[in-house]
């Protein structure tokens, strides 16, 4: 992994080809499964423009619905499997995850049909795009720090409505790889978007995303989308991985008070997606959090 510093506003994990399993080393299926898993997936994508067209008249209950089984049907045509551990509140939340991979936005939608917080680039990208912008998304433009601010109140503003957000709040991929290997398991968590849940007065909800192979019994970096990597080298190694899972892990919610401070609410959260030693009934106290909540 080479060592990137880190810039405010285009973030850098500094993960490479060099974090990724070398050829031969994961299992793979044969060619032919490959292509119908190719074929599969771009199916999906295609019937996901229909729903992106009905998700603004259909009723709320049916929207999260078309949404959640659009994306479980897309994961799966892609070959990988969807493991789901814990509940989430029933109320609206902001939903934070580390980030690996471009298959974290569906893990994601499959466990909670959200609106997502996603760079500006994303809206470019063919059919997923136009599904991202169908379903509300808050677009970030990177280039921008000074219409920061306007998104963060863009957030508060779903949240207020009563629809949950999603965030990755570490602004870019990670490998999600071993230290052993020179690899950094996950970045910081930036906090300008834990605002809005301050603001608002909506729990924070930590989702653990980890990539697992069955036929190894190890975690695994092949689905990690880093650095100069293209979508389509991504997606050709993700088809070709025999017994693919991802596991989607709801950690207990955080409930910050009005006095809360964003970035410890940020520290708090990162803590409980990348397993850090917990913060203590008096660290949470400090941090304005309310946990009986």
């Amino acid at each position: 992994m080479t060592a990137v510093p880190l810039d405010l506003w285009r973030p850098s994990s500094g993960c490479d080809e060099e974090c990724l399993p070398a050829a031969g080393e994961m299992p793979t299926v044969p060619v032919a499964r490959r292509v119908l898993r190719l074929l599969a997936g771009a199916g999906m994508l295609l019937a996901g423009v229909g729903v992106a067209a009905l998700l603004p008249v259909l009723p709320a209950s049916e929207r999260q619905a078309a949404l959640r089984g659009w994306a479980r049907g897309t994961a799966r045509a892609f070959g990988v499997r969807l493991v789901i551990r814990g509940r989430l509140p029933r109320r609206r939340a902001l939903l934070v995850a580390n980030h690996t991979s471009w298959l974290d936005i569906l893990a994601v939608l499959a466990v909670a049909p959200t609106r997502m917080v996603a760079k500006r680039e994303v809206r470019s990208w063919p059919l997923v795009g136009l599904m991202a912008a169908a379903g509300g998304t808050v677009f970030v433009d990177r280039d921008r720090p000074r219409a920061l601010p306007a998104t963060v109140r863009r957030v508060a503003d779903a949240l207020r409505a009563g629809r949950s957000v999603a965030v990755f709040p570490e602004g870019t991929t990670w490998c999600a790889g071993d230290d052993a290997a020179g690899c950094r398991p996950g970045g910081g968590f930036r906090p300008a978007m834990f605002q809005a849940a301050i603001d608002t007065g909506s729990p924070v909800v930590p989702l653990r995303l980890t990539y697992r192979s069955e036929a190894t019994g190890a975690n695994t970096t092949i689905a990690s989308f880093l650095g100069a990597d293209t979508l389509l080298r991504s997606v050709a190694r993700v088809v070709a991985t025999r017994d693919l899972v991802v596991s989607v892990t709801i950690t207990a919610a955080l409930h910050p008070t009005r006095e809360a401070d964003r970035r410890l609410l940020a520290r708090a959260a990162e803590s409980a997606v990348h397993l850090l030693p917990a913060t203590g009934a008096a660290a949470r106290t400090r941090l304005g959090l309310d946990l009986a909540a």
